[in-house]
């Protein structure tokens, strides 16, 4: 038996050799076929030739390009600028694919050889967005498999205009096709929003007061751009709760794929609870700063109706933080229904015709456990809810509830550890012997994050800024403070007594009477 390769150099010998004697004969057919190729060419209609070719030769030619060119693009074109108009008003159809793959390369063309780019300050922020300019590329790699970017410009002709249009071009294997339509461009739109997420500008953003929503120029949210120092690091608290709020905060940042196995919306809730003064408002900043997310302060006072409060929830974003601040002044969303069902005597008799002057399309406490609890609170993901009151114990059980508002933060007063974090802040020291006189005074005495942060200042302007007079200050400063606390509470108490005392002999006077009228004469 003979061997291949023996097969093969006898197989080319006889091509070469006999290769004249082909084309002659391909020429003899040509001069026979020629005259009956032009009177089909003349005579018959061109549509049957592209049905002929469409039907039969079509795939066949395409296999035959894959095997000369393998290779596939993907053109990821630039946005245009029609803007179409609806009865809310304007509208953009601009698509946000190609910002994303523009940021997404940014990085790759720092990395590769592309010498000619271009930079742009990004839409939102400080930042800069480095591109390729035109007709430059980049290599690319996805799991093992290389992918190359182009930037392409291309006439672009709209009726009378004419202009140029950019595109991102991608190439790639034919083989490879399912894994970068399915994988790799996901990937590329998700690490771009994530790039143009951290250029951005965080706002803080307020609702509007609720009128007439269809309004043209009606916008439920305004914003400014949310620039607060506050960090866990400056934040006046144990560091053993600072660890554990944002660990939490890590826990629930991370685990998108554990809420969506489980079936929950990706959303955790916080309730911030304290005295005045102990830090709440400063803590939502802290975990804003600490997660680059947006505030949305929600006032509900302003909010007419359980859809007005829906309507909100829908236009919020996702890697946000809601608040709703001292919810317990917020509308009549708070107390034990079941005590207020149980509660007799003429102040349930007030309580009704209260609710019967009250709105009946007011904001309810079912339609605000449905704005964080609801159907329509899984409209978005990666958002957190913060509510924070002064006086837990008033608030509705089912508002407050595990799965509602998942961690309960107590914001307590000042211990000698978040005094440690006040004095780093302003007076720049990590100890000091007069610490201990400080934590005398603190360990006898309930006084709030803000109240000695406020000694602080006092003493660091009478102490010049030097560490040793100006904590000589403040311990005389927080006793000062101490002894009027404890005046204000002891008058407060007084207070109370002489009211109460008053209340009772009002009270005894009316049974008096009450009873001097039912006796017989």
């Amino acid at each position: 038996m003979a061997e291949p390769g023996k097969v093969v150099v006898r197989w080319q010998r006889w091509a070469f050799a006999n290769l004249g004697s082909v084309f002659t004969n391909f020429g003899s057919l040509w001069l026979i076929l020629a005259p009956l190729v032009s009177l089909v060419a003349t005579y018959a209609p061109r549509r049957l030739f592209h049905t002929y070719f469409n039907l039969f030769l079509r795939r066949r030619s395409r296999r035959i390009l894959n095997v000369v060119d393998p290779y596939v693009t993907i053109d990821v074109s630039e946005p245009g600028s029609d803007v179409r108009y609806s009865r809310y008003g304007p509208v953009s159809d601009c698509d946000s694919t190609y910002e994303e793959v523009k940021a997404y390369l940014s990085g790759a063309c720092w990395q590769d050889d592309a010498r000619e780019l271009r930079a742009e300050g990004a839409r939102e922020g400080d930042g800069l967005v480095i591109s390729m300019r035109d007709g430059q590329d980049v290599a690319d790699e996805f799991r093992g498999v290389p992918l190359w970017w182009s930037s392409v410009v291309e006439k672009d002709v709209q009726g009378q205009r004419q202009g140029k249009r950019r595109f991102q071009r991608l190439t790639f294997h034919l083989r490879h096709r399912r894994l970068v339509v399915d994988e790799y461009l996901p990937h590329v739109r998700r690490r771009g929003r994530e790039i143009l997420f951290s250029n951005r500008r965080r706002r803080l953003y307020t609702n509007s007061k609720s009128r007439d929503v269809y309004s043209y120029e009606y916008k439920s949210w305004s914003y400014i751009d949310f620039d607060h120092p506050t960090t866990f690091d400056t934040l006046a608290m144990e560091p053993a709760k600072k660890k554990e709020i944002m660990d939490d905060l890590d826990a629930f940042r991370k685990n998108r794929d554990f809420y969506r196995r489980t079936g929950k919306p990706w959303k955790r809730g916080y309730l911030l609870y304290g005295p005045p003064g102990t830090g709440k408002s400063t803590m939502v900043a802290a975990m804003a700063n600490y997660l680059d997310y947006d505030i949305y302060d929600v006032e509900l006072t302003v909010v007419n109706t359980n859809t007005d409060l829906r309507r909100l929830l829908i236009e919020t974003t996702s890697k946000s933080i809601i608040v709703i601040e001292d919810i317990d002044c917020s509308l009549d969303l708070t107390g034990d229904r079941a005590k207020q069902r149980r509660r007799p005597g003429p102040s349930t008799k007030a309580a009704a015709d209260d609710a019967d002057d009250r709105p009946r399309n007011a904001v309810t406490l079912s339609g605000l456990l449905n704005f964080i609890d609801g159907l329509w609170s899984a409209c978005g993901c990666e958002r957190i809810v913060v509510f924070t009151t002064n006086h837990v114990d008033k608030l509705d059980p089912a508002l407050i509830r595990r799965g509602r508002m998942d961690m309960h933060i107590e914001m307590s007063y000042c211990g000698f550890e978040a005094f440690r974090t006040l004095a780093k802040n302003y007076l720049g020291i990590d100890e000091h012997e007069l610490f201990g006189s400080v934590e005398e005074v603190l360990r006898e005495v309930e006084l709030t994050p803000a109240d000695v942060a406020e000694c602080l200042m006092t003493a660091r302007r009478a102490g010049a800024g030097e560490p040793s007079p100006c904590l000589e200050i403040l311990v005389d400063e927080l006793k000062k403070r101490a002894e009027e606390k404890e005046k204000a509470e002891a008058e407060a108490r007084a207070k109370a007594e002489a009211e109460a005392k008053a209340a009772a002999e009002a009270e005894a006077e009316a049974n008096a009477a009450e009873m001097a009228r039912g006796s017989p004469r």
